[in-house]
């Protein structure tokens, strides 16, 4: 049998889960505070939107690039927030031309790429965010809270803390990026169930189990240290929400 990075995708996936988790709370804080300010949906919609506003702008460019570069027709191209029937926020759009599901599913996936790349860049120079991810993930609390302390000190700290913040916050596939990738997922199965052959899992184990994993866990810090920008903001988020609550004797339900 196959040594598959089972540990590296459960890193992931617990850490993606833990990310949306924490990712849900922040935006309600912060959709809460911008209701409580304008009392007018749309505008708390409008000013949710302008503050991720980078990201956005990012996530929508991305699929454009990627449909030109894969040959694929690009209609309209939109940055502003609308409701849908559903109730979630859509805060931009790309048409684009039907097609394959391969190119289809990395037209979908081009924000996830390019908000990797650019977060992982912010975090590594600028910020020196993924060093502490690191201390977190290895329980090393005393160093983590030594290097925490430093990072404030950075030069413009807080003008990339924004831009990584605005940039995770929009680089996860939205439904509608994902719906392609069952198709992808049908040739994953395939490729798990040619690994039980004879021969080929000790080639799998050999060779490309060790690059996945380590593939797998880049993803999970980064998401990880994506995740360690938003928990620091929701306690103060918190915090004004409940003094704006009280000043104006409104309150969020």
């Amino acid at each position: 049998m196959t040594s598959l990075p089972v540990n590296g995708f459960l890193f992931f996936a617990a850490s993606l889960l833990l990310f949306l988790a924490v990712q849900r709370l922040l935006f309600r804080e912060l959709q809460a505070i911008f209701l409580l300010l304008t009392r007018r949906p749309s505008s708390a919609m409008g000013l949710f939107s302008l503050l991720l506003f980078p990201g956005v702008f990012l996530h929508e460019l991305s699929h454009f690039l990627m449909a030109r570069l894969l040959g694929v027709r690009t209609g309209r191209f939109s940055l502003l927030p609308k409701v849908l029937a559903n109730g979630n926020i859509r805060l931009g759009y790309v048409e684009t031309s039907a097609t394959d599901p391969l190119r289809d599913t990395l037209i979908g996936a081009a924000p996830l790429i390019s908000g990797m790349v650019v977060v992982s860049m912010l975090m590594i120079e600028p910020l020196g965010i993924l060093p502490v991810a690191g201390y977190l993930i290895e329980a090393d609390w005393n160093t983590l809270w030594a290097e925490a302390q430093k990072l404030p000190a950075r030069p413009d700290f807080w003008l990339w803390f924004y831009l990584a913040f605005a940039v995770s916050s929009t680089m996860l596939p939205s439904s509608s990026d994902r719906r392609a990738w069952w198709s992808i997922g049908l040739i994953l199965i395939l490729v798990l169930l040619l690994t039980l052959l004879p021969g080929i899992s000790q080639w799998m184990s050999a060779n490309l189990a060790p690059v996945l994993d380590r593939g797998v866990r880049a993803m999970a810090i980064i998401i990880v240290a994506s995740g360690l920008i938003h928990l620091v903001l929701i306690p103060p988020a918190w915090l004004l929400r409940i003094v704006i609550s009280r000043i104006t004797g409104l309150r969020v339900v």
